[in-house]
């Protein structure tokens, strides 16, 4: 489960767009769908993601945040011993929607289509 506390504590103050990035940034990536995003590259690379707000809007029950995130994949080779292919990482971009529940801080993450 994923809640963005401080994020919702933020909504009314200046610095909800960095408390939004700075708090997203933290979650682990096995949380988020970022595989499923994946277009350049086969399986998600253990470098660190980066978090870009785009849009921060606010329904009645509802926070809702698009993100696009910048982070790696990589291309793995067959792993026989012969095989020449270096495992090599390549950047990816995916948008994600995060929906935090004004209540609770309870969120919940979809990849958008680009």
């Amino acid at each position: 489960m994923i809640y963005l506390k401080k994020t919702l504590l933020a909504l009314k103050s200046s610095d909800l767009q960095k408390t939004a990035k700075d708090e997203i940034t933290l979650i682990n990536k096995s949380f988020l769908p970022l595989q499923k995003g994946l277009s350049l590259s086969s399986y998600l690379g253990s470098t660190p993601f980066s978090v870009v707000i785009l849009k921060i809007s606010e329904e009645n029950d509802n926070i809702r945040i698009k993100a696009g995130i910048f982070y790696t994949g990589i291309i793995a080779g067959c792993s026989c011993s012969d095989d020449p292919t270096p495992t090599d990482e390549q950047n990816e971009y995916c948008e994600l929607q995060f929906t935090i529940n004004k209540k609770t801080a309870k969120t919940t993450v979809k990849l958008l289509d680009n």
